[in-house]
């Protein structure tokens, strides 16, 4: 079962890195594409990166229920189709309309398999061997975004509109690859948590039961501001502030972003072993920390006048630490929406999980571009300072209501008594021949 496990799980692994891949290539190219290469326009390029997350917000809600009661392979089958079909659309559209249902079943399945594959991931690992798994596919993840990205970039035109088709369809054929990854996967019958088996009657009541839970709805907190605070403010509110009060040239800004990539592929398995056996809340508040640390450095970059070269390299390093930030969360928060998981609400958990990292990736960038883009530079700074340190503290809250086996599944395998041999007791004898013992 568990070579079999392990060769489920590489699948997957291989499907989500070339999947990432084909993502990357047109991600940073969607708004030029629209707006200029297609000619609609700035306020159709910007309905379409909305829908990418609308979609994702109205679909996300059943995704849970859908995984829990069909399972998580025929769900993430039908997002890759989905998404396919909204990636080689995005690329033949040269309507308004049509580039906008495009970008709606683009959204949609992408928001649909990012729950399902978590939920495989889960059921091809253990307690013990999650993080690393979660580990893994996080930095598959980055090392396909930013290669694709940088193909792309190799690739694209912007006077030559074929070459932008050429990118949605290499995007649509890798979603196709990862769903005929997936489908060709076994995985096992029973997930690998401790509870039963998912039956229907148990997911009817789905959210409510998840609502009581009072671990995983701090937990939903915790998310929330760990995906505004960082995630939901490299392209809007810092990308701003980058270049309009520390004043770094676009290309700095490009450097930045690959410090950030550069920092997650060097860094990640080496802080997973540093991280894997110790407690996941005390990690978490780590996190903070780092983060805290790195928004001061950007918070510095916009005061040091005249010294260019010290402002840009503050800005860096706060992409950099971001960086290793998340390198540290990886193996962590994912493993843990799991292990708070019954294994009849798996899918609804990592589904609950994904709609709060989407309203915070909604939200995160609306209110740092507002911020910036009226000047309240310091008010920025000190509010993302403040959720920084939110981070910490609401780690360390959770942390107090976490089970051993959930806080540090090592070490709670570790302190378990090891099973005592059986001495065998006296042998009864009739005459010459020995009893059956």
């Amino acid at each position: 079962m568990t070579t079999a496990m392990g060769a489920a799980l590489r699948r997957i692994q291989l499907g989500n890195a070339l999947s990432a891949f084909g993502n990357g290539f047109t991600v940073p190219y969607l708004y030029v594409y629209v707006a200029k290469v297609r000619d609609l326009g700035a306020s159709t390029a910007g309905v379409v990166l909305a829908m990418l997350a609308v979609a994702a917000l109205v679909v996300l809600p059943l995704t849970g229920r859908a995984i829990d009661r069909r399972g998580p392979l025929p769900v993430a089958v039908v997002g890759t189709v989905s998404a396919a079909a909204g990636a080689l659309g995005l690329g033949l559209s040269a309507t308004e309309p049509l580039v906008v249902a495009s970008a709606i079943a683009l959204g949609a399945g992408i928001a649909v398999i990012q729950p399902a594959l978590a939920t495989m991931i889960v059921w091809c690992s253990t307690t013990l061997t999650r993080s690393r798994a979660f580990a893994t596919q996080f930095f598959l993840n980055n090392l396909g975004l930013g290669v694709g990205g940088l193909v792309g970039g190799l690739l694209v035109d912007e006077s030559h509109p074929e070459s932008f088709v050429r990118l949605f369809a290499i995007e649509a054929v890798m979603f196709l690859v990862l769903g005929a990854a997936v489908a060709s996967v076994r995985l096992p019958r029973i997930p690998k948590v401790e509870d039963t088996v998912p039956t229907e009657e148990r997911a009817k009541g789905a959210w409510r039961a998840m609502l009581a839970d009072r671990r995983m709805v701090w937990l939903c907190v915790l998310g929330f501001v760990l995906f505004f605070a960082c995630y939901g403010q490299f392209e809007s509110g810092l990308a701003a502030y980058a270049t309009e009060v520390t004043r770094i040239a676009p290309s700095s800004l490009g450097i930045a972003l690959a410090a950030n990539t550069a920092a997650i592929v060097a860094a990640q398995f080496v802080v997973l072993k540093l991280v894997e056996r110790r407690r996941r809340s005390r990690v978490m508040a780590l996190v903070g920390m780092v983060w805290t640390v790195a928004w001061i450095a950007a918070g510095l970059s916009g005061l040091v006048h005249g010294a260019q070269v010290v402002a840009t390299a503050l800005l860096i390093s706060t992409y950099a630490l971001f960086g290793i930030g998340e390198s540290m969360l990886s193996p962590t928060v994912a493993p843990l929406v799991a292990d708070l998981a019954p294994a009849s609400l798996i899918g609804q958990y990592n589904s609950a999980f994904a709609l709060v990292k989407q309203l915070a990736l909604a939200l995160g960038p609306a209110v740092g571009a507002l911020m910036v883009g009226h000047g309240m530079y310091v008010s920025y700074i000190v509010m993302l300072v403040v959720c920084a340190l939110g981070i910490s503290a609401l780690s360390l809250w959770l942390g107090r209501m976490l089970r051993p086996g959930q806080d540090n599944p090592h070490r709670a395998v570790a302190a378990l008594p090891a099973p005592r041999a059986e001495v065998p007791g006296p042998v009864e004898t009739t005459g010459s021949v020995p009893a059956a013992v």
